[in-house]
């Protein structure tokens, strides 16, 4: 039985391992980095995107890097389109070059 990890959205480590953990809402969040407030909440609740800006933000504020908050925005759209253009992808012929 092959398991499938579904992938996480970097709103949900934002929310789960950043703000739960501080006491700190998506609103007093917004507020620190000087962004609107519902960029922050809209990012928690899994409905946007980590942008360049945010994650700009977000690592200064957390002292991650830009980078960090990047790459698992990159990681999660990969992992979602390639469930959802699975059939497509595969029937992409594979050049072999000898």
């Amino acid at each position: 039985m092959n398991s499938i990890l579904l992938p996480v959205h970097p709103g949900e480590i934002l929310r789960e391992e950043y703000l739960a953990p501080l006491g700190l809402s998506a609103g007093a969040l917004a507020r620190k980095l000087n962004v609107p407030r519902t960029r922050i909440e809209r990012l928690v609740a899994e409905d946007t995107p980590v942008t360049i800006d945010t994650a700009l933000r977000l690592a200064r504020f957390f002292e991650t890097t830009p980078e960090f908050w990047m790459n698992m925005q990159t990681g999660y759209d990969l992992k979602r389109q390639a469930v959802e253009k699975r059939a497509e992808i595969e029937a992409i012929p594979v050049l072999y070059v000898a």
